[in-house]
């Protein structure tokens, strides 16, 4: 069962529910109405024919109780009601209208003697329809002296609540279906989006993350759900995009030194050679060996995601740490001739991954020596409200500014950089170890004066 048929389903019986509650609300409502109206009457009626009914000497004229032509009697039996004096016995004295000839109960006899007046309903022996009395005493100088009954039939009450349970029983359901078929229409109307979001799903592949919604813009649930699904399709689209262009990098990275070790093996083995050669071709392979395993090695961390997870958090002193490291490659910036200076106050701390933290910044300082001729290199760091900055700034080459938003890429290396031996991969490296600190790390450059990376990290 689809979902529209089921909304249109919950819509009637809801619906259908809510016209039953007020369908039975108002009926019984209008039932009491009805009767309270009813008995209202027939108590004002019995009050006018008291009123009318001839008294001499404290006893009921027993041959014109009440006169038949004209006045009260007149008007009562035109409206259709039924009027019926007794004595204190309960022999009848007067009786005019259509139920005359009914029998008067003995307890509201009784009852009225007591200057009770009640009501009571009986069904008529003949065509069984229901008959409202109202029977109340004659009273005169505070004692009873008859005994009035007052009678109208509960056909036009009973007609009119047969009429409105009819209407209930038949409409009810009817707005109930047509609620239904509005319902499935508005459900498929605002559904039709999530078909076109489905249909696009199944033609989508690892192949084609191309296609796309397009819906008109919309500030509802549906809208933003589409404008989702065309943001998710965009992401993997460039996650896809990148990982195959990644595929084709990396292979093309370890064709490289493979073909060099083909090459050399190829033509130290074309003849005889001294034992000179032989070292010398050695040399070589080991230089291609070397740069094929720092390839795999840094290859292997990106892909099991080591600069992520894989290291122990613990408190790092940033301050030794820099220190050290700059301490460490001092020596590869000398020997360009670059002085490798580090102004880092003591102190500064942070929990983290050191051996994680160590590549990162070794990451940045060879990238530092590597692309400058000429100047000094500087690491800085300092302490802010939000964390730990450490700058590693050069005066090399520096990066053109088109170049800037893809140098994290991995394999992405500027076209004066391809000189230089390197995978490409240490600052792709490096953004996944800031970012598994939760920092971050930020570049600006200037072509021939130099670089400056900054990487942010949290407390």
């Amino acid at each position: 069962m689809t979902l529209r048929v089921r909304f249109a389903l919950w819509v009637a019986a809801l619906l259908l529910a809510a016209l039953v509650i007020f369908g039975a609300f108002v009926y019984f409502s209008l039932a009491q109405g009805l009767a309270t109206s009813l008995d209202d009457s027939l108590r004002l009626s019995a009050s006018q024919a008291i009123a009318a009914v001839n008294i001499e000497n404290g006893q009921i004229n027993f041959s014109d109780s009440i006169p038949e032509s004209g006045g009260i009697a007149e008007e009562l039996r035109d409206r259709g009601l039924t009027i019926r004096i007794f004595d204190t016995a309960g022999q009848i004295l007067q009786a005019f209208g259509p139920y005359r000839g009914l029998p008067l109960a003995p307890a509201s006899l009784a009852a009225a003697l007591r200057q009770d007046a009640t009501f009571t309903t009986l069904a008529e022996p003949q065509k069984g329809e229901r008959i409202r009395f109202y029977t109340s005493a004659i009273i005169d100088n505070g004692r009873p002296i008859g005994v009035i009954q007052i009678a109208e039939s509960l056909g036009s009450v009973e007609e009119t609540l047969d009429r409105l349970l009819a209407a209930l029983l038949i409409g009810g359901p009817f707005l109930a279906l047509l609620a239904a078929l509005g319902s499935y229409f508005l459900a498929a109307r605002a559904l039709a989006p999530i078909d076109q979001i489905t249909r696009t799903a199944r033609r989508i592949s690892a192949e084609d993350l191309s296609r796309r919604l397009h819906l008109p813009a919309a500030n509802d649930e549906v809208g933003r759900l589409a404008a989702t699904f065309d943001d998710m399709l965009a992401r993997l689209d460039e996650a896809f995009r990148r990982e195959r262009q990644f595929t084709a990098d990396a292979s093309h990275e370890l064709r490289t030194p493979l073909a060099a070790m083909q090459a050399i093996l190829s033509v130290t083995r074309e003849r005889r050679r001294t034992a000179a050669d032989y070292e010398l071709a050695l040399a070589d392979l080991a230089d291609e060996a070397d740069r094929l395993a720092g390839l795999v090695e840094d290859l292997l961390r990106l892909a099991r995601g080591e600069t992520q997870t894989d290291g122990v958090r613990a408190p790092v002193d940033l301050s030794t740490l820099l220190r050290d490291m700059s301490d460490s490659l001092r020596p590869l910036a000398e020997a360009k001739g670059l002085a490798l200076t580090c102004d880092v106050p003591s102190g500064l701390t942070l929990t983290g991954d050191s051996d994680a933290l160590i590549r990162l910044f070794v990451n940045l300082l060879e990238n530092a020596v590597k692309y400058s001729e000429r100047g000094e290199i500087l690491v800085t760091a300092l302490r802010d409200v939000d964390g730990l900055d450490v700058t590693v700034a050069d005066t090399g080459i520096g990066i053109p500014r088109e170049h800037l938003p893809h140098i994290f890429d991995r394999f992405y290396r500027v076209d004066k950089a391809r000189s230089e031996r390197g995978t490409g991969l240490g600052l792709a490296i490096a953004l996944e170890i800031a970012r598994a600190h939760g920092g971050t790390i930020s570049v600006d450059s200037t072509p021939g004066a130099g670089t400056i990376f900054t990487v942010h990290l949290p407390k």
